[in-house]
């Protein structure tokens, strides 16, 4: 199954968007492994104007983002259905004061699963 959600405001501050076939450019893949990795939570898309896209900083030095899969299963296990978890990770929590997702992308995961851990439903 694959994870898509609709564009939402959360997203609004994300600058740059890849198509599932730019992924696969992007890290030398076909679309089906593009699939592949967000089946497994390595990365996700969401449907811009009926086009899947994907957060481009979601790539980093030509793979995805190392934080990703266990951030996002650690949401899953808290409760959060895929779509939720996306958003999560793009809306600002009070206890960080910015999003997750810039955590993340900032090398910092404890603290994102540490309180992803503690929103458990």
């Amino acid at each position: 199954m694959w994870q898509s959600i609709d564009v939402s405001d959360v997203f609004s501050s994300v600058d740059k968007w890849l198509t599932v076939p730019e992924v696969g450019e992007v890290l030398g893949i076909s679309p089906g492994k593009v699939h592949r990795l967000v089946e497994e939570h390595h990365l996700f898309f969401i449907v811009r104007d009926g086009v899947k896209s994907v957060p481009a900083h979601l790539i980093v030095d030509g793979e995805p983002l190392p934080s990703l899969p266990g951030t996002i299963s650690v949401l899953i296990d808290a409760g959060f259905l895929p779509q939720q978890a996306f958003e999560w990770l793009y809306t600002v929590e009070d206890t960080l004061g910015h999003r997750p997702i810039d955590s993340l992308l900032a090398g910092r995961k404890s603290e994102v699963r540490r309180i992803a851990q503690s929103l458990a439903f």
